[in-house]
């Protein structure tokens, strides 16, 4: 069955794309807010904004310059600063200095307790976790709570909307570089993932393999792939680097996935030395790239 179409709206708050955004989406009680960290207190007069909900503190490590999230949950206080008394103490806080913007879901009509907001913070965190975009700086697992059945299916419909604005509002933090299960056919959606391979042999170093798949966004060499221990001036000086700092385990092979612009930025990461992506990566009967996207042509 196709994927239906959903009508989002969002709303510019400021009037302006860097500035504050308030999303909503048809048939859904669900609301959304992405607010720049230097925009904070301009929400002091949001309603909506003191009550419960479920917020991600977004940014970048110094250390590594991984984008990074933060995964929390606020309680309605007698003050009735909820979210936003959460998300100012968070901007005092001197550990917590690396987020450069906040994305906070509560609901139109004040729903959430304390059972929900636990449910989702621990959903949100082993969501974001699997996916392995960003690293998740939460501390502790959050507690799952105790939700009924009835209310667990509520809660769960409640999280499909959510990936699907949080993906719209920049954030892939949801979604994993490939899909698990991978088939070389068409999806409804008129997309395909393809699991393609790389083999070559390399003087002083031996065989050298790697599994692939071309994505959406670019082309992902996948975790378990061996990496050419040596590279060469043929290859761009930011790969050069690349290989440098990436976590490889004892046989050197990728300990996770890499997303690359293109197939032959993957290709020669993979072998440290110059290659032509279209015709190195191939599927298992043989076919290279080039010839994959003619038959789509």
């Amino acid at each position: 069955m196709a994927a239906r179409g959903k009508s989002i709206n969002l709303f510019l708050m400021d009037g302006e794309a860097n500035g504050r955004i308030k999303c909503t989406l048809a048939n859904w009680t669900g609301i959304a807010y992405k607010i720049p960290r230097t925009e904070l207190e301009k929400c002091r007069e949001r309603d909506d904004l003191k009550q419960s909900g479920v917020y991600f503190l977004f940014g970048a490590s110094d250390q590594t310059g991984k984008n990074v999230v933060y995964i929390g949950q606020a309680g309605a206080r007698k003050n009735g600063e909820g979210i936003l008394n959460r998300l100012q103490e968070h901007k005092r806080n001197p550990e917590k200095d690396y987020w450069t913007e906040a994305i906070v879901f509560t609901t139109t009509n004040n729903s959430f307790g304390p059972t929900e907001i636990s449910y989702l913070e621990n959903r949100f965190c082993n969501l974001a976790m699997e996916a392995n975009r960003y690293e998740v700086k939460n501390g502790n697992d959050p507690t799952l709570g105790n939700v009924t059945e009835e209310k667990e299916s509520e809660l769960e419909e409640f999280i499909d909307y959510a990936r699907i604005i949080m993906g719209t509002l920049g954030h892939k933090v949801f979604v994993p570089l490939t899909e698990n299960k991978v088939e070389d056919t068409k999806s409804d959606s008129g997309s395909r993932e393809i699991n393609l391979q790389l083999k070559r042999t390399i003087k002083g170093v031996g065989l050298i393999e790697a599994g692939g798949r071309q994505t959406s966004e670019g082309f992902v060499v996948l975790k378990g792939t061996h990496i050419s221990p040596n590279d060469d001036n043929t290859i761009p000086a930011i790969l050069r680097e690349q290989r440098k700092g990436t976590a490889l385990d004892d046989n050197g092979c990728l300990m996770e996935d890499i997303l690359f612009n293109s197939p032959s930025y993957a290709a020669m990461f993979v072998f440290g030395k110059s290659a032509n992506g279209l015709t190195s990566w191939k599927t298992e009967d043989g076919r290279t790239l080039k010839e994959i996207e003619q038959e789509d042509e």
